[in-house]
């Protein structure tokens, strides 16, 4: 396992996303997945499971300081305030006196982004968090958090998969000094994993079509996975992805696979997205 230096932050390259996975099933994938090796757990106020994370990662018996965690404001309580307060909550919930990462879950436009990103230095200021970032962020969106944060930002978590070309999201990062974070990194299989530069790399390599993807991703200079499964089998196959290398060639025919231009997370509060 390997990690990305962002600004400060040493981020696991991969980590156990936790969205939609719930109560004891999701403690449990927590606590295999530290078994496994897995030292990055990603969760978020919205997803109601911060609790249950916590749970998975107290039983794991893994030091708390070996562990990377990740949790977010959602984007209609980032205003001053509402901000802190969803930092507090999410610590409680969690069980943990601070996170790794707190994040901006999406930009809200109502609220000033000058007055959210002075509200998240304030949170790390106080302790609540070690590390700060954001998530959705557009390059404009990017560069005016940047501009705005007296403390550095260590991440833009952004939906990131061989079907979407996010090489303008990424540039920004990598100037930045900062990961960016693939959430979807799987683009949800199907397709994906029947297609012709995944399937002739997983023969060659004789892994699995999920394991290159993955493999694309983490071999990216300063890209982070987080994939998320509800499987237990699954994780130690998603986490073995550090023992072989793509080829150029092979990189560049997965990368190829973005003019589909297809992206799964979008809704009516979405920022104006960055074309292609």
């Amino acid at each position: 396992m390997h990690n990305v230096n962002a600004n400060g932050a040493a981020i696991p390259a991969l980590g156990l996303g936790t969205w939609t996975l719930k109560g004891d099933d999701c403690a449990k994938l927590v606590t295999e997945a530290l078994s496994i090796g897995y030292r990055h757990v990603d969760t978020a106020a919205s997803y109601e499971n911060e609790a249950a994370v916590g749970s998975g990662l107290r039983a794991s018996g893994i030091a708390r300081n070996d562990v990377f965690v990740t949790t977010k404001v959602w984007w209609t309580d980032i205003a001053p305030g509402d901000l802190e307060r969803s930092a507090e909550s999410s610590l409680k919930r969690l069980g943990l006196d601070q996170v790794d990462l707190l994040l901006i879950h999406w930009p809200n436009p109502q609220i000033p982004l000058e007055s959210s990103i002075k509200a998240l230095n304030g949170v790390k200021a106080g302790g609540l968090t070690r590390h700060i970032g954001v998530s959705n962020f557009t390059t404009t969106l990017l560069s005016q958090a940047i501009a705005l944060s007296d403390a550095p930002l260590v991440a833009n978590q952004v939906e990131h998969h061989p079907y979407l070309d996010q090489t303008k999201v990424l540039d920004a990062c990598r100037k930045a000094g900062m990961a960016l974070v693939s959430y979807c990194p799987l683009s949800r299989g199907g397709p994906l994993f029947e297609e012709k530069a995944v399937t002739d790399a997983a023969a060659r390599h004789s892994k699995t079509p999920g394991q290159i993807v993955l493999r694309w991703h983490v071999q990216q200079e300063g890209v982070v996975a987080i994939p998320r499964t509800n499987r237990l089998a699954r994780l130690a196959e998603n986490f073995a992805i550090f023992d072989f290398a793509l080829s150029d060639a092979e990189m560049a025919a997965i990368s190829a696979l973005s003019k589909a231009n297809i992206r799964i997370c979008d809704y009516d509060f979405s920022p104006q997205w960055d074309a292609a």
